[in-house]
């Protein structure tokens, strides 16, 4: 029962200042334009008959929103998210706003019902259940766009942190022939390049940079790379270290990479543009 009567209050509460602007609006748009005679009414007391107009709008909206967020629907589905799978919120909303102020007017304005009276407080009645609607598309729209960032958030901090695992990890770079292999951590090769029937890796050991050539194909190592997303193959002739990059030159609308602790440019293909511009 408590946590029944903590759920009412709240909702009570979270949209009560929407409400509130709506039957202001209203209470202003038929204060200026008069869309109904005052009738036999005082003109003294049209300003209260007015502001009862405003009110029950204000009720009606509350009452509708709440009923149907604690009744129709199901135990399951969130209570503060919009209601906009169907229109049977706005068209009550519409229908029990029309029907109580035409009441109003008739017995507490004594204004004169005609068919163009009627079809006015019809139209008016209709300002709440389209600014209502307006008003959870956008609360919807804004709802999913954090679902977003946050899915997207904690995808980036998964590959971040699996990009980390893997950059700790050692890989051995081993020749065609198998007598020579270079063992580096991952995250100190700085990049791999072919050189005729060989490759050249570069890595850092401690502070140097230190290079190593073994007999392979930049092909072979780029297989070996592939799980580590950290790598990325820049030119036929080179695969680039993410980490290391240190500047994406353009010159004359060709590219190419500068990386830390090396002044040598390395070139970038058009094919492979794509993927760098990303870094950037």
């Amino acid at each position: 029962m408590e946590q029944k009567v903590r759920r009412l209050l709240f909702l009570i509460k979270q949209d009560a200042g929407l409400y509130l602007i709506i039957s202001l609006f209203i209470f202003l748009f038929i204060l200026f334009f008069q869309p109904f005679p005052s009738g036999k009414s005082d003109p003294n007391n049209w300003l209260l008959i007015v502001a009862g107009f405003a009110a029950i709008i204000y009720m009606v909206l509350i009452l509708v929103r709440i009923f149907l967020r604690l009744v129709i629907r199901d135990k399951e589905q969130i209570y503060d998210e919009p209601y906009i799978h169907s229109g049977i919120e706005e068209f009550f909303i519409w229908l029990l706003c029309s029907v109580a102020t035409s009441f109003y007017l008739r017995y507490a304005g004594s204004v004169y019902l005609t068919f163009y009276i009627t079809f006015k407080v019809v139209l008016i009645c209709l300002i709440a259940p389209l600014i209502v609607r307006f008003y959870d598309r956008l609360k919807m729209l804004k709802q999913e766009n954090e679902a977003l960032l946050r899915e997207k958030e904690s995808l980036q901090q998964t590959i971040h942190d699996y990009e980390m695992d893997n950059q700790n990890k050692t890989i051995e770079f081993v020749s065609d022939n198998i007598n020579e292999k270079v063992i580096v951590q991952l995250s100190d090769v700085i990049l791999v390049r072919s050189a005729d029937n060989y490759v050249e890796i570069i890595y850092l050991e401690g502070t140097e940079i230190k290079r190593s050539i073994i007999r392979s194909t930049l092909k072979s190592v780029e297989l070996q790379l592939k799980p580590y997303t950290g790598f990325i193959r820049c030119h036929r002739t080179a695969i680039v270290n993410r980490y290391h990059i240190q500047d994406v030159n353009r010159k004359f609308g060709n590219y190419s990479l500068t990386m830390k602790g090396n002044e040598e440019e390395i070139p970038v293909s058009r094919q492979y543009l794509f993927k760098i511009k990303n870094l950037e």
